[in-house]
């Protein structure tokens, strides 16, 4: 596919922040059918270093909540700004994603780009940790690393090039993923499958100096992406 938004954002100045796979080529893709209402108020739960918040902000017209654990919210202003946008377009916070600290049906949206795995894999997080803070009828959004068939009872040799098995049980197919969020009593699941955009947003992450994309290349430059894929997530909330 096309990524019209996201190949204004290719040089360095923008790359140098991405922590994985090119998550605004994810982003995009996985918005390119959204039903987030205009201007609405969406968290970008899981946002790293700023870089999709900027972009939600910037591309879309959303006022977005960067809501992340491990960066320093004040580190983001220079890139918003670099984006042109104001402190009231993107706002950064210091957020776990179990104990989120905003009032309760504050987000029209939530939109998590390679996160998402890493905190929604118990089956009571959507209704406990995270459903009470989007309004109803609002929409999640998620793309998280997958893998075409789930192979954890026999894991392929070139995956252990760069990962181990404690860090690939971070990582399962559409399959396993709408079996999990199909028991939230409280969302109704639109869709779970995998993403186009695979090939592409590994390359782009591959070409980057990152000592964590230097790490990722054992595998992915030797047939890795033959297991690896990206899965859509999409949910609405009752």
């Amino acid at each position: 596919m096309k990524y019209p938004k996201s190949e204004k954002y290719m040089g360095n100045d923008y790359m140098k922040y991405i922590m994985g796979p090119n998550p605004l080529k994810l982003c995009e893709e996985l918005l390119a059918e959204h039903r987030i209402p205009a201007g609405a108020r969406v968290m970008d739960l899981g946002s790293g270093e700023g870089l999709t918040s900027a972009f939600l902000a910037k591309e879309y017209g959303f006022t977005v909540y960067a809501a992340d654990l491990w960066s320093e919210p004040e580190s983001h202003y220079p890139l918003f700004e670099n984006f042109g946008l104001s402190r009231e377009q993107c706002i950064p916070v210091k957020a776990d994603a179990n104990e989120l600290p905003f009032e309760r049906e504050f987000f029209d949206s939530v939109v998590c780009v390679d996160s998402y795995n890493y905190f929604g894999r118990d089956p009571a997080y959507l209704d406990e940790k995270l459903l009470p803070f989007v309004k109803p009828g609002g929409m999640i959004y998620a793309a998280v690393t997958g893998m075409k068939q789930d192979c954890h009872d026999n894991i392929p040799e070139v995956l252990l090039r760069s990962w181990n098995a404690e860090q690939l049980d971070y990582i399962h197919d559409a399959q396993w993923w709408r079996s999990m969020v199909s028991q939230s009593r409280d969302c109704e699941v639109m869709s779970v499958h995998e993403m186009q955009s695979n090939a592409e947003v590994w390359a782009d992450w591959l070409r980057q100096d990152n000592e964590y994309a230097v790490g990722d290349r054992a595998t992915m430059e030797h047939g890795g992406l033959d297991y690896m894929n990206f899965v859509a997530i999409v949910l609405r909330k009752k």
